[in-house]
Parts: structure tokens; sequence; C-alpha cells
């Protein structure tokens, strides 16, 4: 092999060079690689591309790279776009070698410039490169996929992808395939797909497996599920939690519960936190500095049992005001009880958990899905008795005495919400404006 390597044999340099990296001798197989490649061994060529990027000589790793991809080896013009694109910031570069590797079948490659054309914008480019690389068993690129037909209002075409991704094992997939299916009245196809998420760890999947069985009257397979899910510090789920726990009559374990979910900010949690440690452990200091908690937050409930127990006491300490809301004027009302009590119908509370996930995809402000779900559930609630034929927007202004515009405002967050592709997604300031006008709307309407 020596003899024919010296005599200009470029497969037989190549095997020296191999030979001699693997006894370590970087400098010798260097030597007989580049031999090799200016004798037109590619392997070689790619091969000088990886040992000058590994030992900071980016403009020979760029020159040999690119000898290599350039005749056609995808693996060399990948890592060309990487070295590019991660070391010098050359965007142009990077998409055109990005798109070499791919065009000569690199899923990576394929994959990777699909995602820069997301970060663009560029969605229809996005999805005919993540398409390329999903077909080719990406199944990342295939919930990708199913996350641009959701967005663009194709729901058939995401159910698709994300079930191709969730049979190839990707467990996100699966949990948004189950919400997809939920949000279409498929209870049974849903909770499906829901333990092939939580048989990989997916806490929002447990979350939702717990919310079924709950709904079953299952409390203990409830209480299972919702642990697995508060475990990975769900405040939700820590909340729901403590409430299985109660049923079940297991008040240290609610006090668990609850005390963590209310050490992370939740009023609810604190309130009922405060009611169990006076009710089954006869702590008043504690329940007190827990209905004061709840109280600063918003939580009227919490002051009222707050003020009754001060005045048991003969304590006098002051009580949290919780501002009465004020009269609606043109612009955004105040908000009115933050606690929304009221049950929504799942399908509602799976389009809420999926606009999260679509937000967050996308790289949006991230949005609570407990926000998201009291406004769905607060325009289903209010429009129940909408006479036949009625406009809901004049009907339910006329009927509240709201501002036709906030109204108007809240209908259509709430089409985006339920008909994806209609609408831009909402962002926070948003939903945090027409929230204001739904619980004004529920006050003056009498449907707290």
């Amino acid at each position: 092999m020596l003899e024919a390597a010296r005599k200009g044999d470029a497969h037989a340099a190549h095997l020296l060079g191999r030979h001699h990296a693997q006894r370590g001798d970087r400098s010798a197989a260097r030597h007989w690689w580049e031999r090799a490649a200016a004798a037109g061994n590619l392997d070689s060529a790619y091969n000088l591309g990886i040992w000058h990027e590994k030992h900071g000589s980016l403009d020979e790793a760029v020159r040999w790279y690119e000898l290599a991809a350039a005749a056609g080896d995808a693996e060399a013009a990948l890592n060309l776009a990487m070295l590019l694109l991660e070391q010098r910031g050359d965007l142009s570069a990077a998409r055109r070698w990005f798109e070499s590797a791919a065009r000569a079948g690199s899923r990576t490659a394929a994959r990777r410039l699909a995602l820069l054309h997301e970060e663009r914008g560029e969605l229809q480019a996005a999805g005919e490169w993540h398409r390329r690389a999903a077909l080719d068993g990406d199944a990342a690129s295939a919930h990708d996929l199913g996350f641009l037909a959701y967005g663009a209002g194709e729901e058939n075409e995401a159910l698709l992808w994300w079930e191709r991704a969730a049979r190839s094992g990707h467990t996100g997939a699966a949990y948004h395939l189950g919400l997809l299916l939920a949000a279409g009245r498929d209870p049974e196809g849903a909770e499906a797909f829901y333990r092939i998420a939580a048989g990989s760890e997916h806490a929002g999947a447990a979350s939702q497996l717990g919310g079924i069985a709950l709904s079953r009257g299952d409390l203990r397979t409830a209480r299972a599920w919702f642990e697995r899910a508060a475990q990975a510090g769900r405040v939700e789920d820590q909340r729901m939690a403590g409430f299985v726990c109660v049923e079940l009559g297991d008040v240290q374990a609610a006090s668990h519960w609850f005390g963590r979910a209310a050490a992370g900010g939740d009023p609810e949690s604190a309130f009922n936190f405060g009611l169990l440690l006076i009710a089954e452990l006869g702590d008043l200091r504690g329940g007190e500095h827990w209905f004061r908690q709840a109280a600063r937050a918003g939580h009227r409930r919490a002051a009222a049992e707050l003020g009754s127990l001060l005045s048991l006491t003969g304590s006098t300490r002051e009580t949290p005001c919780v501002p009465e809301p004020r009269a609606a004027e043109p612009g955004p009302p105040a908000p009115a009880a933050p606690v929304w009590e009221r049950i929504a119908e799942p399908e509602l509370v799976a389009r809420a958990r999926l606009t999260v996930s679509a937000v967050a995809h996308r790289g949006g402000a991230p949005l609570k899905a407990s926000d998201l779900v009291e406004v769905l559930a607060t325009w289903d609630f209010v429009t129940r008795s909408l006479p036949e034929h009625a406009d809901a927007v004049d009907w339910l202004a006329s009927r509240s005495g709201l501002h036709r515009g906030a109204v108007e405002h809240l209908s259509a967050v709430w089409t985006a919400l339920l008909r994806p592709g209609d609408a831009p997604w909402p962002a926070p300031a948003e939903i945090e404006h027409v929230l204001a006008t739904a619980r004004e709307l529920r006050t003056r309407l009498g449907l707290q």
C-alpha cells in the first residue's frame, strides 16, 4: 500500500492516511490525505476538512470541504454549511451549501435549511424542505410540518404529519396529535396518543390523562397522572393533584401539592391551602398567611375568608383590598374576578393548549393556556342563549352595555384561537386586553 501511495494511487494514499489516523499519528495522516485529495480522492478532502476544523485552521477547512462538496459530497457540503453558519455567521453561503447537501440527499441539511427559512418567515419554502426531510424519515420535520399546517388552518394535513411523527417515536407529536383529536371531539383517539406520549414521560400528556380519569370518576388513576405531571413543576397539575388528594382523604399529600403550587404563585392553590390548614390541621396562622397571599393576587373568596378569619380572631391586621370592577369604557375594561371556576369543554381546552404550543414553536412570546381557556369558554358561555339569527356582537354589546368594539375584539380573538389560519396568533398584550373584556362581560351579564 505504501508503494502504491508513493506512486500516486489516490485510494492507497487515502487508506494509508486512515491507517496513520487510527494509530494516532495525525501528522502522517494529514500528509497522505493531502496527497490523496490532490489526486482527486473526495474522502480525503472531507477528512482534511474535519482535521483542519478540529485544529482551528478554518480557512483550510473551508478549502478542503469546498473541494469535496463541489464534487457532490453531501456530508462535506453539510459540514461546510455548518462551519460557515456557526463559525463565520455567513448565512447566505451557509444556505447555499445546505441546499447543495440537501439536494445530494442529506436530510439533516434539508431540516436545517427548513429551519432557516422558518426563522425568516418563509413558510412555504420551509414547508418544502421539511417535507423533503420528513419523507426521508426525519420525525422532527414531520412534527414541524404539523405545526405549519395547523397554523395555516389545514387540520387534516396537521393530523397526517403529527401521526407520521408520532409513529416514528416523536413524543411531542403524539401529544399534539392527541390535542388535535380532542379538539375534533375524538376523545378515544386523543387518549390513545396521550398514552403514547405519557409513556415517554411527557408531562402535558400525563396531565390530559389525569383529566380524562377524573371525568370518569377514577380518582386514584387521576391522582397518579396528575402527580406525574406535577413532578415536572407544572403548577396547574400540582393544584389538581391537591384537589384529588382532598377527595381521597389524603390530607398530607393535598397539603404538599397545594403548598408547592401556592409557593409557585397560584392564588387558587393558596386559597385552598389556607382552607385545608384551618379545616384539617387547625392552623389559623398558616391559613391566614395563604389567604393573604391569594387575596393580594386578586382572589375574592380568599379576601372574604381572610376578613372573616381576622374578625373571628380579633386581629387588627389589615385585609388586602381587592378592587371592584370599574364601569366599562371604550378602552380595555378593568378585570373582574381573576379566577375562572367553570369547567370548560375539553375541545376548548385542547384548542388553548394547541395555540400555546403553536406560538411557542414559532418562537413567539409565551401565552398562558388558562387565559386562553377563559377567553374561549367565556364566549361559548355568554352566547349560549343567543337568539336565533341574532348578531352575537350586537346582542352582547346591547345586553351588557360594553363598547361594541371591545366585544367585537373578543369575538375576533375567539375566532383566531378556534379557527387557526384566519388571523395571526394573538400576542400576550392582546390576550390580556380581551381577558379583561371577557371578565367584565361576565360580570355585567351576571354570569360569574
